[in-house]
């Protein structure tokens, strides 16, 4: 492609990340080349090395990306849901996968597959710990509010966060029982129960 007509700033690096998204879940990591990702973005292999440099930093750049973006747009929906109970229930929504062919969250497998340095698990640690934290945050102004039951905000989240782990890898996997019934309705009822005494699902 024409230098001229590469995409620059924020734009081309959006461009990559998302191409760089959609070929890992395509093709998983061992195959994967520059050039993949390259003819998806529509830019040249030296403009995604641009972006990137080394292979090897490439799905944790990509997955902070994604979680940063994925993240902004999360925020923006919880703001507009208002309650908390309106914030729960986005946060259930953006941390669930859509889909068993979800790019982001099959991103997420590839990354947590491989093995990481001291560098790696720090940053991998800071993204899941993320999730936690915008959990917490939603948990204990449900809790100032009094619309929440009082529980160790802590310990649910461990509980509510590896149950949305675990029906997100079920999805992922294609079980029919996700095929028939709705993981995101299954979930938020799930913790409504705990959170909204006398609120069925």
């Amino acid at each position: 492609m024409d230098r001229k007509r590469q995409p620059a700033g924020d734009d081309a690096r959006g461009r990559a990340m998302r191409a760089a998204i959609s070929a890992i879940a395509e093709k998983g990591t061992a195959g994967l080349r520059m050039s993949d990702i390259a003819e998806r973005a529509g830019m040249s292999t030296g403009h995604i090395l641009y972006h990137f440099g080394k292979k090897d930093r490439l799905l944790l750049e990509v997955l902070a990306w994604s979680q940063a973006d994925l993240w902004a747009e999360f925020q923006r929906e919880a703001d507009r849901a208002g309650s908390p109970a309106g914030k729960l229930d986005v946060f259930v929504r953006f941390y669930l996968p859509s889909g068993q062919g979800d790019e982001r969250y099959a991103l997420w497998t590839q990354v947590l597959a491989q093995r990481h340095d001291r560098a790696g698990r720090k940053i991998l640690t800071e993204l899941l710990d993320g999730w936690d934290e915008r959990l917490e945050a939603i948990l204990r102004e449900g809790r100032d509010l009094g619309q929440f039951a009082e529980v160790d905000i802590p310990e649910f989240t461990v509980r509510a966060v590896a149950m949305l782990s675990g029906i997100s890898e079920d999805v992922m996997f294609g079980r029919a029982r996700w095929r028939q019934a709705s993981a995101h309705a299954f979930a938020l009822a799930a913790l409504r129960r705990e959170l909204l005494p006398g609120v069925d699902g």
